[in-house]
């Protein structure tokens, strides 16, 4: 496929309009942990025609709301922007699927059994939650925002305790992957949120909620992967003239 897209990264594709990742998403793209596949690439592991997905993202029109952070918007408002909406969402989803799921094992889990598992594989992922966003909040987000100050005031970059930010980076990275696998494990088990024909309604809520935070963290890492690494690694290599380090796909 010859055409704008064709080259270009699923991230890049989501950072320009925020409004593709829903596109991408029926299609079964993966522009957060997958973003830095291009649209052919991505299309070809998937087995979807590349053509059918340009026709998608073309039908798309418009303004875009001035409120959906996007490539243009600065490292330091970035970070504020994730703790305020996605940071804040995970702390107040996380005990309320929790809860709901530990009442749907006890109601329905001789039925489901299955109940059992996305349980544990959420447990699991609220657990690494926990502590990502604790990393991000103390460690990471407060050097980007150091970072996009010294290139601002002209000042040196400051100092920090792990090299460069490419390693933190890569950390990040890193457990954005593994929330990201385990929640394709709940995704298959729920059969993509769809509800059984005998779930009550607190089984229809509970797999909304888990739909719903799906969906949010997958934004949620397109927007630190795809867009806010890469500017915290170029304030770096500005402020120390070095190279911007090549990460990997």
């Amino acid at each position: 496929m010859t055409s704008r897209f064709a080259a270009a990264t699923l991230g890049s594709i989501v950072a320009d309009d925020f409004r593709a990742a829903s596109v991408l998403e029926r299609f079964g793209l993966d522009f957060c942990c997958g973003g830095k596949r291009t649209l052919d690439e991505a299309c070809a592991l998937r087995q979807v025609d590349p053509a059918d997905v340009e026709a998608a993202l073309g039908q798309l029109s418009g303004p875009v709301s001035a409120d959906a952070p996007d490539a243009s918007w600065a490292a330091d408002e970035l970070t504020r922007v994730i703790v305020r909406r996605h940071h804040a969402y995970i702390r107040a989803q996380v005990p309320v699927i929790t809860g709901h799921l530990a009442r749907l094992t006890a109601v329905h889990g001789e039925r489901h059994p299955e109940l059992h598992t996305i349980r544990q594989h959420f447990a699991q992922i609220a657990d690494e939650l926990q502590m990502h966003l604790m990393k991000e909040e103390e460690i990471l987000f407060p050097y980007i925002r150091a970072l996009a100050a010294a290139a601002e005031q002209g000042t040196p970059p400051p100092p920090n305790m792990f090299g460069t930010v490419m390693n933190p980076i890569r950390m990040m990275e890193a457990e954005h992957q593994s929330a990201g696998n385990e929640l394709e494990i709940v995704r298959a088990l729920t059969h993509n949120f769809t509800v059984p024909a005998d779930g009550c309604a607190t089984y229809r809520v509970c797999f909304e909620e888990l739909s719903a935070f799906d969906r949010d963290l997958r934004l949620h890492i397109h927007l630190e992967n795809n867009i806010l690494f890469p500017k915290a690694l170029e304030l770096e290599s500005a402020l120390v003239g070095a190279p911007v380090a090549r990460r990997g796909r």
